[in-house]
């Protein structure tokens, strides 16, 4: 039997548990002895990340407090839960939660000495005909006029504004929307997850959420929401008279029967109080220079460079203008030709970049979307046919910029469905006689890629962020003029090094201005495997803030390996919000444990405390990062200094935060680049120094990660295009400024580029 959530309050739950049940104490629990129509009934106070044995069976181990007749806590006993069963309770059990357990083994523990609860511990499965039952809590819900900083809190609300999911700096999808509800307060929240799919599915404005476990911060004056441990999301269809369903990824949720009413009541309000855009445009009513949302069907797709993607869509209407053909070599184009020939008058290229390419990537033909902030955008042709319009889903979330998936389910895709039925896709054309060359010419409309770049050339490909007040100044006239001082130049990149862009990234210390390199994977392994040899001490596992698991590896080189996992509120938190510290661990085991928990930090046993590898390791792993401190200038604390952050209402491991307890001054990833800049009147030597503000592009995470260094080569390679003469490359505005550099020998004038950004358009 699978796990059930009873939705009722813990008063009813004893009448509707099977009769033949009844419930057995803790303290008359026995080997050998029968219960099979026994169950027991207890608090959820200890839970221990979902993992597998090695023969890959799933395992959750929870620690339950039992319930005396008068409601006091008393006896705890460990429940080790095996299978489909373990991987269930992982998702819907919550510390606190009152839990029920029939149909269990009892077995003499081997850890009761050690942990001073029970005697016996439970085995439960769903081969042994187990049956697990969490009581549904009753819920909470706060007005948002009510909520207050550091709280955890349950609400509905009514979407005012909202970004579709979309890939943050780190390794999570981020989603953001903005709520109100009739206390007329407004709250901005910012949801996290590793998987889009278990972010609230919100299409369009006037949507209804409900929000479980969402935490609440305060900044500038300003109440905020954003992802806690626990955090779950229902969303309605916020029009009157629209069934109640609820949208979610989750196969376990409560909804009772009187919130129903709490749906309805916020539909009738934000209809009269909420200004709900009427229906999405089509493609038959496009205007140039206009920003839309388009519902649509995906009929074709293909990568066109390394920061840019094409979408082929169409949703039943014609546009009046003449569209972009974006060139794409038909190899590269996905699709059904023939479909793609029989809808060439009726589909439109969009043209999406940055941020947006991977999930464009990973959207499948056939696919209902909607599309975000479309600009519509009017570009005059270098030939005799006049201008023409093109879409663009530039890059970044501003005015929620974004794609969604729309399931068949949802009422725009029927409406949508039946209109695209409706369409006479009929062809003159014999499509089994038509060549491979007849078809492939109606991917591409240009001969080769030189058109796409013309339209760089004359306008700048970087944007200034600041400084607008300053006049374009002369390389010639910089190069006479005394430093420091900041300028405004519109110049061509000649050159620039290093040409093999990965060893442009360096690390940079703000307190001592030292530069070094990023050591390479090999050394980190050397010092793990120097470190292994230190024997783990006993006394330093299972403290009064982390939890430990030691095992000993099989084979001829044995290796003795433990892990701390550090809890909150007596808990461990959830995989994605936990962090642990490892001693013994391989290079490989340290990364696989890095791409699934919250942080990793590599540590050693003392006689007194654990204590951080040599610096020369990253001090703290985080996804795909690694955290350096500088040798110089850090001075490490104790790891106990942690169980300050552990102890904390709401702990965010923060690698800055970190590094500030243990003692640690953080080194920062920064690119360290030389321009030569051209204008006519001279050259200079421009270098940038940034971390992610120029290229869009995390430092700390471009060599990691392959699609960032596509994308780099690819802005370098429009900034520089290789092989072309100096008329032909684009032009960069740029900021720079100068200052000077001395030592005992001579002086020297240096510039460096700053505030200054890669169009949006360009990556």
């Amino acid at each position: 039997m699978p796990v059930q959530l009873l939705k009722i309050t813990k008063e009813q739950f004893e009448t509707l548990l099977p009769s033949h049940l009844q419930k057995e104490d803790l303290h008359h629990l026995q080997e050998d002895c029968d219960h099979t129509n026994k169950y027991i009934q207890g608090i959820v106070v200890l839970s221990y990340p979902l993992t597998k044995l090695r023969d890959g069976t799933d395992f959750f181990k929870i620690v339950l407090q039992g319930l005396d007749d008068w409601g006091s806590r008393v006896d705890s006993i460990n429940i080790l839960i095996y299978g489909k069963m373990a991987e269930d309770c992982a998702k819907v059990l919550r510390h606190g939660d009152t839990f029920i357990v029939a149909g269990f083994k009892v077995m003499k523990s081997p850890t009761a000495r050690e942990d001073g609860r029970h005697g016996c511990h439970l085995e439960v499965s769903e081969e042994a005909g187990s049956a697990i039952y969490s009581v549904a809590p009753k819920y909470v819900y706060t007005p948002l006029n009510q909520l207050k900083d550091g709280t955890t809190v349950n609400l509905y609300g009514v979407v005012k504004f909202f970004k579709p999911p979309y890939v943050s700096k780190g390794t999570d999808y981020c989603s953001v929307v903005t709520l109100v509800d009739p206390s007329n307060a407004k709250l901005m929240c910012t949801l996290f997850n590793g998987n889009p799919d278990f972010l609230p599915k919100i299409y369009k404005v006037g949507d209804i959420v409900r929000f479980h476990r969402i935490k609440i911060r305060e900044y500038n004056g300003q109440m905020q929401g954003v992802t806690s441990a626990g955090f779950a999301s229902l969303t309605f269809d916020g029009t009157v008279g629209a069934p109640v369903v609820p949208r979610t990824s989750s196969k376990m949720y409560t909804f009772m029967d009187e919130e129903h009413k709490t749906i309805k009541e916020l539909r009738v309000w934000a209809a009269s109080n909420i200004s709900i855009p009427g229906p999405a445009t089509k493609l038959s009513g496009v205007q140039p220079m206009l920003f839309f949302d388009l519902t649509c069907h995906l009929v074709g797709k293909a990568k066109v460079d390394g920061s840019s993607f094409l979408l082929k869509v169409w949703d039943g209407t014609k546009c009046p203008y003449p569209t972009w053909r974006v060139p794409v070599e038909a190899k590269d184009l996905e699709g059904q030709k023939v479909l793609l020939r029989q809808l060439r008058d009726l589909m439109v290229d969009i043209l999406v970049y940055d941020n947006h390419v991977q999930l464009a990537k990973s959207l499948k033909i056939g696919s209902f979307l909607r599309i975000y902030s479309i600009h519509a955008k009017q570009a005059s042709a270098d030939n005799e046919d006049g201008s023409h319009i093109e879409f663009h889903l530039h890059g970044g979330t501003c005015y929620g910029r974004g794609i969604g998936v729309l399931p068949e389910s949802n009422p725009d895709v029927k409406e949508l469905k039946a209109l695209l039925e409706s369409v006479d896709l009929a062809d003159s054309q014999n499509m089994e006689s038509m060549s491979s060359e007849e078809l492939d010419d109606t991917f591409s409309d240009f001969t080769d890629f030189e058109s796409y770049l013309q339209r760089y050339r004359q306008l700048s490909v970087t944007v200034l962020t600041d400084h607008q007040y300053l006049n374009d100044t002369e390389l010639r006239t910089i190069m006479n003029s005394t430093a420091p001082q900041q300028y405004r130049i519109r110049a061509k990149l000649r050159t620039y090094k290093p040409q093999k862009l990965h060893q442009s990234v360096k690390l940079y210390c703000s307190k001592c201005n030292s530069l070094q390199e990023v050591p390479d994977g090999d050394e980190f392994g050397f010092i793990l495997q120097r470190s292994a040899v230190t024997a783990p001490n006993p006394e330093l596992q299972d403290t009064s803030w982390y939890d430990s698991v030691m095992w000993t590896t099989q084979g001829q080189k044995q290796r003795t390996i433990v892990i701390h996992f550090v809890r909150h509120d007596e808990m461990v938190p959830q995989v994605e919000n936990t962090l642990l510290m490892i001693e013994g661990g391989t290079l490989k085991e340290v990364w696989k444990l890095a791409k699934r928990f919250k942080c990793v930090i590599p540590v050693r046993s003392t006689e007194d405390d654990l204590e951080l590898l040599d610096l020369s390791a990253p001090f703290l792993l985080q996804g795909n990062v690694k955290y350096y401190g500088c040798k110089q200038c850090s001075a490490p604390k104790p790891i106990r200094n942690l169980s300050s952050i552990a102890a904390e209402q709401h702990p965010s491991w923060e690698p800055a935060e970190i590094a500030q307890v243990l003692g640690i001054v953080l080194l920062q990833y920064v690119f360290i680049m030389k321009f030569t800049l051209v204008d006519g009147t001279g050259a200079l030597n421009a270098y940038l120094f940034d971390d992610e503000k120029f290229f869009q592009i995390p430092a700390s995470e471009i060599l990691t990660n392959s699609f960032l260094q596509e994308k780099m080569q690819m802005t370098m390679n429009i900034l520089c295009p290789p092989g072309r003469k100096l008329a032909d490359l684009p032009w960069l505005e740029c900021f720079i400024k100068s200052y000077n550099v001395r030592d005992a020998m001579k002086h020297q004038v240096c510039y460096q580029i700053f505030d200054t950004t890669v169009a949006e358009d360009v990556v």
